[in-house]
């Protein structure tokens, strides 16, 4: 794929007014975006990066202490939830965080990674990779490690290693400064030019606490950034390639369209989740009726689509708690004093489940997992090495996969572990699940 020309980008910023609302600003034109899916990867990555959003309590945590109330910050926040909690963009939506904001009960709030899983504090975040694959048009986010032309086809190092050379939609790595450290990736979002056609300023923009950093350097300040901590500029020169079957337009998530749109935050209640989020069965289903213009509630209306499950008397404001071990999609809303219904909160019920082979895996062979899934699809395996930050693998699970119940894993994928995390992830209209188990490989690497 070659450079075909230059595109003007305009680029629309979304951010979080003082009533839980988005507004839409357009910033000054641009140049430098030559194809497609680079405007596109531009578009993308500012949906994170320039959202704005107003914590409405003090206990929402963030590297090093907690997020002021009543202050406003721009860019989604930084952390690394894994298993345990939900990346913004690929679990859930921008829209189910944003309502999670406006909730001072949900679990923004009530819940804190730190000490449970490395390198997070947030339930509901982003980091580097997770941040440049969303924008990269991927369907499950790349390492920072495994950007690069000795994991990826269709990506190059860019020479000379300089802002002349740099175009939008590149990307910057920053490898671990010890063993076992961690990386960093970067996304290069425009690249300014004189009247001459001279490169003069360079904007690189990620995800790095506490939120993003969006930084327009000097051609100088560029060369001197990339000079240093052996950072390397690389260029995607086939997305697809790139991609792989890793595809955004393969899944349900990202979902751009919706992350882009102004979404309406319910202002009588909210769940612990937000809105438009889905719960693992038998999950505990926190409502707050929060009642903010005090229109007065007179009860609260569970439904699985169009079956009543149950009312609620209500004499109040507060939090009822349900769990709901039949799967399906419901929707709750309050039932007024004045006879009208409030907006309804969307949620979905699912189970995700997989069984892994009983005895020690033996190295060099293909395997079976086992799928159990309702109200969800299964769509993606993901494996990483747990020794091992470069040995990561994905695993998609097709349409036959899952009317059989199972789905074959390559003998590659286990060839360098001894004992690897295995991930399935399922998908629904209102987000992901995910959930994880270890297996242990034995035999000589190599072994057959």
């Amino acid at each position: 794929m070659k450079y075909a020309g230059t595109l003007i980008f305009v680029a629309v910023v979304l951010f979080l007014g003082s009533g839980g609302r988005l507004s839409c600003k357009a910033e000054e034109p641009t140049v430098g975006v030559a194809n497609q899916w680079q405007q596109k990867s531009i578009e993308y990555a500012r949906i994170m990066s320039q959202v704005r959003w107003t914590p409405v309590a003090n206990t929402m945590p963030r590297r090093g202490g907690y997020f002021t109330a009543g202050e406003q910050y721009t860019g989604v926040p930084y952390s690394s939830v894994k298993h345990v909690g939900r990346y913004i963009g690929f679990d859930i939506y921008l829209k189910t965080f944003l309502a999670a904001v406006e909730n001072p009960k949900s679990v923004l709030y009530s819940e804190n990674l730190y000490g449970k899983v490395k390198n997070a504090e947030c339930f509901y975040g982003k980091v580097c990779s997770s941040y440049t694959s969303y924008a990269l048009q991927c369907g499950i986010w790349y390492v920072s490690k495994l950007h690069g032309p000795k994991f990826r086809d269709g990506v190059e190092r860019v020479e000379p290693q300089a802002a002349s050379a740099a175009n939008p939609g590149d990307v910057i790595y920053t490898p671990p400064a010890r063993k076992g450290g961690g990386s960093h990736i970067e996304l290069v979002t425009d690249v300014i030019r004189d009247d001459q056609g001279v490169v003069t300023h360079v904007r690189v923009e990620e995800s790095r606490p506490q939120t993003t950093r969006d930084t327009l350097r000097t051609v100088k300040e560029f060369n001197s950034h990339l000079a240093s901590r052996n950072r390397e500029l690389f260029h995607i020169v086939d997305l697809d390639a790139w991609r792989g079957e890793n595809r955004a337009e393969s899944f349900l998530f990202p979902n751009y369209e919706e992350d882009s749109a102004t979404p309406q935050i319910n202002r009588v209640l909210l769940l612990d989740l937000g809105d438009w989020v889905v719960y693992h069965k038998g999950q505990p289903v926190k409502i707050n009726v929060m009642d903010r213009e005090n229109r007065g509630v007179r009860a609260l209306i569970i439904q699985r689509g169009q079956t009543l499950v149950e009312r609620i008397k209500l004499t109040g404001t507060g939090v009822v708690k349900r769990a709901f071990d039949q799967c399906g999609d419901y929707t709750v809303h309050c039932e007024m004093v004045d006879g009208s219904r409030s907006q309804a909160c969307e949620f979905a019920v699912s189970e995700l489940d997989f069984q892994l082979p009983e005895k020690p895996l033996k190295r060099g062979q293909p395997w079976d997992i086992k799928l159990n899934t309702d109200n969800m699809d299964a769509v993606i395996v993901y494996f990483k090495n747990s020794s091992s930050g470069y040995d990561e693998h994905n695993v998609f699970v097709t349409d036959d996969d899952r009317r059989v119940g199972k789905v074959r894993v390559p003998a590659s994928v286990t060839e360098k572990a001894d004992k690897m995390q295995v991930w399935v992830i399922g998908e629904n209209r209102y987000g992901r699940l995910k959930k994880r188990q270890f297996i242990q490989v034995v035999g000589e690497p190599g072994a057959k």
